[in-house]
């Protein structure tokens, strides 16, 4: 379903089998919101006797500052892979060896032991995607695939423009635009980035998560967001259309993790190795309209996912894409600064 070439971006040689029991109980699941199949859950409980409890986040740094606490609740969560080093580092994960696990042959080659979880000790691929820009085109009809639609907007934009408040992504985003490299610490490219955003946030109508059933409404014109979104938003108002900037746009990928105070963790090893089934990847794509990194799911795919634009990446943009690492703590830091301004 998806091209060789954009796969070759992750790559890693694992494969083991192992049994896991079934076992009756609960599941407490912390994720983003609007993110998690219901179809997928229910399976889930049928087929294991577990009732599933789902609790919602709306950005990596608020799911990390939650557990960092403590005193949560949860046995699982979904960090993109750019925050798992962090996890790992800081000891919140519990080591479930999901190479180890029976359907772990399911994983694609290109998505076994990445950077961020190398031999997959602690995380399951769940899906990935890109981030981008979501354009209703009866608004604007020119090129979209570019960064000026958020940072230098046409007339007919301005003022209708969201932006996802995700720290990371907003800010690459913006250092690509400039000519930056991601987590740089060249404070120069930083003061770069950080004046574009400053001089475009006048322009923009919200900071928010919220964007498909505005994109239906017709109350936004533009927005910096996640392709399986823009998707969602396409089979609301036909005139919404994907951008994938050419100065470079961020790719990303999701990871399934037990927490290392997990009550239910035989649960949540089940879990895991659930997700690692074919059909249950594509139920769990058919509802956020995002790939997903288990080879086989495609026969169970929709249809309309099969050469949609915002899943299947044409060729000419291709090159553009980079995988979101992890910065250093002095360039978070940085970062967070420009952040705290931007929210002024």
């Amino acid at each position: 379903m998806f091209t060789k070439r954009f796969l070759t971006l992750v790559a890693g040689v694992f494969a083991f089998s192992a049994t896991q029991s079934h076992a009756a109980g609960e599941l407490n699941i912390f994720n983003w919101g609007n993110y998690t199949s219901p179809e997928l859950i229910k399976k889930f409980e049928d087929t294991y006797d577990v009732k599933v409890t789902i609790t919602d986040y709306d950005s990596n740094d608020t799911a990390l500052a939650k557990i960092r606490a403590g005193a949560h609740g949860f046995d699982m969560a979904v960090p993109s892979a750019s925050y798992m080093p962090i996890w790992i580092s800081e000891g919140l994960l519990l080591e479930t060896n999901p190479s180890q696990m029976s359907n772990y042959g399911n994983v694609r080659d290109e998505f076994k032991s990445p950077e961020w979880d190398p031999g997959h000790r602690y995380s399951v691929p769940y899906q990935w995607g890109t981030v981008g820009v979501i354009v209703d085109t009866s608004l604007y009809n020119g090129d979209i695939n570019s960064w000026s639609m958020v940072f230098d907007p046409p007339e007919s934009l301005s003022g209708k423009i969201n932006v996802a408040p995700e720290m990371k992504d907003l800010i690459d985003a913006a250092l690509k635009y400039t000519g930056g490299d991601p987590c740089t610490s060249d404070k120069g490219a930083l003061k770069k980035a950080r004046d574009v955003l400053i001089k475009a946030k006048p322009h923009w109508l919200s900071m928010d998560y919220g964007v498909i059933e505005k994109f239906a409404g017709r109350d936004l014109g533009a927005s910096l967001y996640w392709n399986g979104a823009a998707f969602r938003a396409r089979e609301k108002n036909a005139d919404v259309r994907f951008g994938y900037p050419r100065e470079g746009y961020p790719m990303w990928m999701d990871a399934v993790v037990v927490l290392k105070d997990a009550k239910n963790v035989e649960n949540a090893k089940l879990f895991q190795n659930f997700l690692m089934e074919p059909e249950n990847a594509a139920l769990a794509s058919a509802f956020a309209r995002y790939a997903n990194g288990i080879k086989g799911s495609e026969p169970f795919m929709p249809e309309d996912m099969k050469g949609a634009p915002e899943v299947e990446i044409a060729a000419e943009h291709i090159p553009n894409g980079f995988f979101s690492k992890t910065c250093s703590p002095e360039v978070t830091e940085m970062y967070s600064a420009i952040w705290t301004e931007l929210q002024k």
